[in-house]
């Protein structure tokens, strides 16, 4: 087994529309019956936009798709089977943390040949990681169950996300993730009011707030280290907008209707949060102690998999984690193949071991 993994290690990964073989029959298969009847129910052609939203407190990935009308509307929700990490950003490579911001998804990110079943590149680190000087690799959307920085589904559920965004993709660039820490209500949002995290939340939710109110991708760039949303280039400017993610923002505009329902939506939003605040709503831990989180509709089918590592405080910022025993009765991965002494999870952000890259 070991011999036949490091030979993997030596063919890269075949990525959607690269491949000069044939795709894999689990690449290619169609919606099940019942998506294709929802879809049609929601007036959702088979091949429009769609964008995915990833709430890691809840453990849920949504999946909105355009309709006939050019409205984004939620598709279907899907629980997320297991993610690492603690809420916030991803910072280092080796830090099983599970990325966080808006990413864009090309067919090169695309991996139809992933051992973890099917999976999907976040594409990290992006511009705005890239600005902060974080580093990390092979962060996935991916099947298996397992994760050390990924967000995994099981493998029926990948099977379905992947051919709906394999289908969105057709004739089209990308389409676009939001990863965010959990879903930023008043209530979430006074919960975690001492989270040193909090000023890039808040950043996150302007984008957010865009997308709920507009219900329209929110157009992404990154400048003085920060993301905007929806700029556009003055009145009568002559040039257009340039973004550099390091450099002073150009000056923009953002289109008035968005802006509007946005800002009352954020003011709405604030005076909710701050009358929680008065009220002394408990406030959640800064860390959870935990790494990451499964959701409950999994706890019983996965038992074994929710004896999570401790980690500690301000997790994010070590250049290392514990690693999750799994060692499953189950007959997880890691006991299966290597036995009880290989205490390393099967990793997606896999700096430790080249070998194990080619899994993704």
């Amino acid at each position: 087994m070991l011999a036949a993994a490091c030979a993997a290690a030596l063919t890269p990964a075949t990525c959607f529309g690269q491949s000069p073989k044939p795709l894999p029959a689990k690449a290619t298969q169609e919606l099940p019956a019942e998506l294709r009847a929802l879809l049609e129910q929601k007036k959702m052609p088979k091949h429009s936009p769609i964008v995915l939203r990833i709430f890691k407190e809840e453990a849920e990935l949504e999946v909105w798709k355009q309709d006939t009308a050019g409205r984004f509307q939620i598709l279907k929700t899907y629980p997320i089977c297991r993610w690492s990490g603690d809420l916030g950003p991803k910072f280092y490579e080796g830090d099983r943390q599970a990325p966080e911001g808006f990413y864009t998804i090309t067919p090169e990110q695309m991996n139809p040949n992933s051992n973890f079943h099917l999976s999907i590149n976040f594409g990290f680190p992006n511009s705005f990681d890239k600005a902060h000087k974080r580093n990390g690799s092979f962060l996935m959307i991916h099947g298996d169950c397992l994760s050390a920085g990924c967000y995994a589904m099981t493998d029926e559920q990948i099977s379905e996300i992947y051919s709906l965004a394999r289908d969105a993709l057709s004739g089209r660039p990308s389409f676009q993730v939001q990863a965010y820490p959990f879903r930023l209500t008043p209530q979430n949002l006074a919960r975690h009011r001492n989270n040193p995290n909090m000023p890039f939340w808040k950043m996150l939710k302007v984008g957010n707030d865009h997308f709920e109110t507009a219900q329209r991708e929110p157009k992404v760039d990154v400048c003085n280290r920060t993301y905007v949303f929806d700029a556009q280039p003055p009145p009568n400017s002559p040039q257009p907008l340039v973004f550099n993610a390091t450099e002073k923002c150009p000056p923009n505009v953002v289109n008035p209707d968005i802006a509007l329902r946005a800002l009352e939506k954020r003011r709405a939003d604030e005076r909710a949060a701050a009358k929680l605040v008065e009220e002394n709503v408990p406030t959640a831990p800064i860390y959870t102690g935990l790494d990451g989180g499964m959701n409950q509709a999994f706890i019983s089918r996965f038992p074994y998999r929710v004896t999570l590592a401790k980690v500690m405080p301000y997790a994010s910022y070590l250049p290392t984690l514990p690693p999750v025993p799994w060692i499953d009765k189950d007959g997880a991965v890691t006991s299966k193949w290597f036995g009880s002494s290989f205490s390393k999870p099967i990793v997606c952000d896999a700096g430790w071991a080249g070998f194990l890259r080619s899994r993704c």
